[in-house]
């Protein structure tokens, strides 16, 4: 956004009092205006291309096309960032399909002004409004699949930029790097990893040989749904982790308001303060992947605002392991990857979908990707 120009807000909601409540919000944030109110999505699919918002607010059950259709049409047609705003954490296969689909971000649904965290739901959700608005989004392009589109790589326009056309291939594998016996993958991710997590993990077999360690900076109240949902759509097992021992062939992910750290015998979560902003933090994750394993060690770090991972990437680089940064052609944000680019963190940088067949390389499975 340029000058003193407020970021324009259009709220997609069909509960007439959550209407007011969010329009409320919206007024009170000196960054924000609202820009207008749909009350389904057909409706949302009309006002975007009319009032052409900087940022939308999305209910994700709705009268008529669902959260997750909108997501699906306005990333083909209309692209703008959309910002998922669910009051139901226990079901979130729609708002997790519309992360795929290209939403940015989920966050809690502020609720009655009468709620004692009001003003702090109210504070993040203006909060992501505003950081999302400057996301320069990506036109997708959707292939059937299983009865629904799913959405492609970079194809037409990002609004104020140009996409790349092609992206770099992968160089050969040192000899060397093929022959190491790997004992952990640690991955970091925060907006667009959702979509980016799953199009890796698909990818991998279900024997994969590793234990997987995952850091998505997502709200605390979704983390549970988003283990659940990510393992309903991938090959490997997920669940969250925990002070246990891990497993071979299984995916760990960090539970909300908690550091995860990964040893030689198992998992260990840490109460700490935040690291650059995050808990959990990839930074805590590959650092202690770094001091536990060392050469044996595998990072991956994914789309995602800020420079959380940057750092501790850096650290497994420096430690001998090998680290792999998603290349900018496929990230929605590319300032995390980016970063530990510049610090000399990196191995390689991979488009996304290069990213499993370098893994599998790295493990020496010998299986093609599922």
């Amino acid at each position: 956004m340029t000058g003193s120009r407020k970021i324009r807000v259009l709220v997609v909601e069909d509960s007439p009092v959550v209407q007011q409540l969010l329009a409320h919000v919206i007024g009170e944030d000196p960054r924000l205006e609202l820009a207008g109110i749909a009350a389904s999505g057909e409706q949302a699919l009309r006002m975007v291309e009319s009032l052409k918002p900087d940022v939308v607010s999305l209910d994700i059950r709705l009268p008529g096309i669902d959260g997750f259709a909108v997501t699906q049409r306005l990333m083909r047609d209309h692209p703008v960032p959309i910002v998922v705003v669910a009051s139901d954490v226990r079901d979130l296969d729609i708002p997790m399909r519309a992360l795929q689909a290209g939403a940015l971000a989920v966050v809690e649904k502020p609720g009655s002004m009468a709620r004692a965290d009001y003003q702090t739901v109210a504070r993040h959700l203006c909060t992501q409004l505003t950081i999302m608005s400057q996301v320069k989004v990506i036109r997708q392009r959707g292939r059937p699949r299983n009865g629904d589109e799913e959405p492609g790589g970079p194809t037409d326009r990002r609004r104020g930029a140009a996409v790349p056309t092609t992206t770099p291939l992968p160089s050969p594998l040192p000899p060397s790097m093929a022959k190491r016996q790997f004992r952990a993958l640690g991955i970091t991710a925060s907006t667009g990893g959702p979509a980016a997590l799953v199009k890796l993990l698909r990818g991998l077999p279900t024997n994969f040989p590793l234990p997987v360690f995952v850091v998505q900076h997502i709200g605390a109240p979704f983390v549970a749904g988003f283990s659940s949902w990510l393992g309903s759509v991938t090959p490997l097992p997920v669940a969250l982790a925990s002070d246990a021992p891990h497993r071979p062939g299984h995916v760990y992910v960090a539970p909300g308001e908690l550091h995860l750290t990964a040893e030689p015998g198992g998992m260990r979560l840490v109460h700490g303060d935040p690291v650059c902003g995050q808990r959990p933090s990839g930074d805590v994750l590959f650092s202690s992947l770094a001091s536990a394993f060392g050469a044996a060690a595998i990072g991956v770090l994914l789309t995602g605002m800020g420079e959380d991972g940057a750092r501790g990437l850096t650290a497994m680089h420096r430690a001998g392991a090998y680290t792999i940064a998603e290349h900018a052609s496929t990230a929605v944000i590319h300032s995390m990857p980016g970063t530990a680019v510049r610090l000399g963190g990196v191995t390689e940088e991979l488009p996304i979908d290069k990213v499993a067949a370098r893994l599998l390389e790295l493990v020496s499975t010998g299986v093609e990707p599922s």
